[in-house]
């Protein structure tokens, strides 16, 4: 998808699963708002060179929240501008203490670099992207950082990973606890407040129909606190192809081995079914080859879902 421009100057970029979506406001002082996955750093910096954005003269990066697939390029094009970065609050703590657990990069094997964060946003703040005013709203659940950017003169709403059109974010109670579900469901009434003709998510395609999404999401929540095990499989979902994703493809006769490596994968069976390891992984992935969401190919996995 090609970027397309929403505001005079500010460009939305539609990514995939794997790397986030992102913005830029083109100017001889640019602002970028999340930009993707470090794996893919040189397709991120294409896309936004190719409209014509010269990466030295970037003033500014806004995060949306501090997990891998948002924030891939912010060390390296810092390094390259000297450009101010822009976090809530939390986010901030984070960075400046480097705390890779929070961000969740430690518990999930992912890659992400430090940054240095030289702006706090707080609930409430106004930011100007070029001449564009967005106020920042405190979404946590999903990420105890996570802000949503609302531009009140066209209604237009950067949802991050606090709204999306379909699915909902990942929920981890292991690193965000057990109020996670509830901050979420807060975090769409906050949303629902706002005047939105239209949403810019963190990962999808823009939509307009605000009212069926939230209404989507808030069943999936109260769906998740009525099953609780649901949560887990949810996670271990996720996990499983933002893995195969990180990874391009991973060896079909190691790959459970390689999962049982890892603190999220054991934590996660143990505290939603009983320890189960290979039953839970054996379940997933059968459902994951029926519906060709994995693939086996010369005993490989691969996933067909997009990065």
């Amino acid at each position: 998808m090609k970027p397309v421009e929403i505001l005079d100057g500010l460009f939305f970029i539609q990514r995939g699963y794997l790397n986030a979506n992102h913005f830029v406001f083109r100017s001889k002082r640019s602002v970028l708002i999340d930009t993707g996955y470090i794996a893919d750093y040189p397709e991120t910096i294409a896309l936004i060179t190719g409209l014509g954005v010269n990466l030295p003269d970037v003033q500014l990066i806004v995060g949306t929240h501090c997990h891998c697939d948002h924030i891939g390029g912010h060390h390296k094009i810092q390094a390259l501008s000297g450009c101010d970065i822009a976090l809530h609050k939390v986010g901030k703590y984070y960075m400046d203490t480097r705390n890779d657990w929070a961000p969740w990069w430690q518990y999930f094997n992912q890659d992400a670099a430090f940054f240095d964060c030289t702006i706090e946003l707080n609930d409430g703040d106004e930011l100007p992207i070029g001449p564009h005013e967005f106020t920042v709203i405190h979404t946590p659940g999903h990420a105890a950082e996570g802000i949503i950017l609302y531009n009140r003169d066209n209604q237009i709403l950067i949802s991050a990973d606090a709204l999306w059109k379909q699915d909902m974010a990942l929920i981890n109670l292991r690193i965000e606890g057990s109020a996670a579900p509830f901050q979420m469901l807060e975090s769409l009434e906050r949303i629902e407040a706002l005047d939105v003709r239209v949403v810019y998510p963190g990962h999808g395609e823009p939509f307009f129909d605000v009212a069926t999404a939230l209404a989507r999401a808030r069943t999936r929540l109260h769906f998740f606190l009525d099953h609780f095990e649901q949560i887990g499989l949810d996670l271990i979902k996720k996990m499983i192809v933002f893995t195969l994703m990180m990874q391009k493809s991973a060896h079909a006769s190691m790959f459970f081995d390689d999962l049982m490596k890892t603190r999220w994968y054991k934590e996660t069976v143990d505290l939603y079914f009983n320890g189960e390891y290979r039953p839970a992984y054996d379940s997933v992935m059968k459902d994951f080859i029926k519906r060709q969401i994995v693939i086996i190919k010369d005993n490989c996995l691969t996933t067909t879902v997009l990065p």
